[in-house]
């Protein structure tokens, strides 16, 4: 986790997830950002949510590893080395109260342990990574299962955008974006991350 230096999400990058909140679907990649300070690694423990600011949703997601600085041109698997899953946690309430005002969604999205990270694993190329889901199981239930061959911007396409616009280094990652089935979490719930039968990483809820 310590290398890790900067945090970039992409929002709305797949169709179904953007129309279950009343979103409009992008024409362009939509990205916002995390510290660090929002990360945490799932391995069994314990994470503390904020419970006293509205509901605490759950996005499930595939997280790509940055090796190198990008250079145009360069082809995703030059550039990224591993990836992991992800949770992206939404105060949902206050993004609402955010968006009305149109102001930024960091109060919401960048609080401390709204970034969850499984171990990482070896990038195995775009294509081959659609050739598994990923999921998300919230007391032994499945509440999200996706595919990357769904988004609406795929990977490349997102280091390219995130590159030309942000600069994209080593050490940094991106959150790629969600399928739908995001909800809310209880206080005690246990969540599981697996990228095909694989499990990747967990943790349970605790709402302070």
């Amino acid at each position: 986790m310590n290398e890790i230096r900067n945090i970039y999400c992409v929002g709305r990058n797949y169709r179904l997830h953007a129309e279950e909140l009343g979103n409009a679907v992008p024409t362009s990649p939509f990205l916002f950002s995390k510290p660090t300070h929002a990360l945490v690694e799932a391995n069994g423990q314990l994470i503390e949510l904020p419970g006293n600011k509205g509901e605490v949703h759950y996005e499930a997601e595939v997280v790509l590893h940055i090796a190198r600085p990008y250079e145009p041109g360069m082809k995703i698997e030059e550039a990224v080395d591993k990836m992991a899953l992800g949770i992206d946690f939404t105060l949902r309430d206050v993004q609402s109260e955010l968006k009305k005002k149109s102001h930024p969604w960091l109060k919401a999205k960048g609080f401390p342990n709204s970034a969850v990270l499984t171990s990482f694993h070896p990038f195995p190329g775009m294509i081959a990574c659609q050739e598994t889901d990923f999921s998300l199981v919230k007391n032994g239930e499945t509440v999200q299962q996706g595919n990357t061959r769904d988004m609406l911007f795929d990977m490349q396409t997102i280091v390219e955008f995130t590159a030309e616009h942000f600069g994209l280094g080593s050490g940094d990652i991106i959150y790629t974006g969600t399928p739908a089935g995001v909800g809310p979490v209880a206080d005690g719930d246990k969540l599981e991350l697996l990228f095909g039968i694989e499990r990747w990483g967990e943790c349970v809820i605790s709402l302070k």
